[in-house]
């Protein structure tokens, strides 16, 4: 089965693709109703624990139904109205409805779209690169998980421990068996990674008394650290930073943001992230060469 996808790797693209505008659509769900379950929980163990001292803060969380990722089934958050299954197609059903729900007319988030394209296309571009290979699985993964914390953040400017812990140990497996770094490297690049971003944030705090940075940004590059080592550190948080500082600085000479406006920083880590997983190691070593050349 491999040898046949080696010889008929637009057969192998096809498949993965296919295999990526499905996840993609799941990632919409997880998207939509991963924040909502965090507050939930959030909200029942402030009442479990403060709800005798603060009652009134806290209103009683009462479920006739269960909500999760799959339950309740697909619907329009206006109508409520269940989606029928020709509905939920990636991409071709956005597309025929013209980005409306079917029953009540009211405009389907281009989220929706973004997500199961941008989906689409990595998959075919790392079933392009890495084929029919081991190494092809963590990087779909990887590539998914950020996704999801991308547009979360751009959402609701939360990463939910949720993804970024997962991502953290399953960086940390993968390392054990030497599939990015070496153990060590990857324990070392953990640790350094969520300590790194903490300091940051502690000095921005000490030095304006505003919060820069949120805990899921050091969780968020301490996968990073966990998936790609230490050395990779430096890297992910210029580049992230060089990001943001453009689309910042685009969007105030555009006068889209104010210099107040808080801006998520997360989809930019993750880009960043994303970047250093598939050409870090060039980049870097195309860095060394040109620093001893010099």
């Amino acid at each position: 089965m491999s040898l046949f996808f080696i010889q008929n790797p637009w057969l192998f693209s096809v498949m993965i693709g296919l295999f990526g505008l499905c996840v993609g659509s799941f990632l919409n769900v997880v998207i939509s109703r991963l924040p909502a379950m965090a507050e939930n929980a959030f909200k029942k163990e402030c009442l479990e624990s403060f709800g005798k001292c603060f009652g009134e803060c806290f209103a009683p969380i009462t479920e006739e139904k269960p909500y999760n990722l799959w339950f309740p089934f697909s619907h329009c958050p206006i109508c409520k109205a269940t989606l029928k299954c020709w509905h939920n197609i990636p991409l071709i059903s956005y597309l025929f409805l013209r980005g409306k729900c079917a029953y009540c007319q009211s405009k389907i988030p281009v989220r929706y779209l973004l997500v199961e394209l941008i989906s689409l296309i990595l998959s075919i571009f790392l079933a392009f690169k890495f084929g029919p290979t081991f190494i092809l699985i963590p990087f779909l993964l990887l590539s998914y998980c950020l996704i999801a914390m991308t547009f979360i953040d751009l959402e609701h400017q939360i990463i939910p421990d949720d993804l970024s812990f997962p991502l953290i140990w399953t960086g940390l497996f993968f390392n054990c068996f030497y599939t990015f770094v070496p153990p060590q490297a990857a324990i070392l690049g953990a640790m350094l990674g969520y300590l790194s971003f903490w300091l940051i944030a502690k000095l921005f705090f000490l030095a304006t008394k505003k919060e820069g940075l949120g805990y899921g940004d050091f969780k968020l590059l301490a996968a990073a650290g966990a998936w790609l080592g230490w050395q990779q550190l430096p890297f992910i948080i210029l580049c992230s930073s060089l990001l943001a500082a453009i689309v910042g600085i685009t969007f105030l000479g555009l006068k889209k943001l104010s210099k107040d406006t808080p801006i998520a920083f997360g989809p930019f880590l993750a880009v960043a992230f994303w970047i250093a997983a598939i050409w870090g190691e060039t980049i870097l070593n195309y860095y060394l060469r040109l620093a001893l050349w010099r």
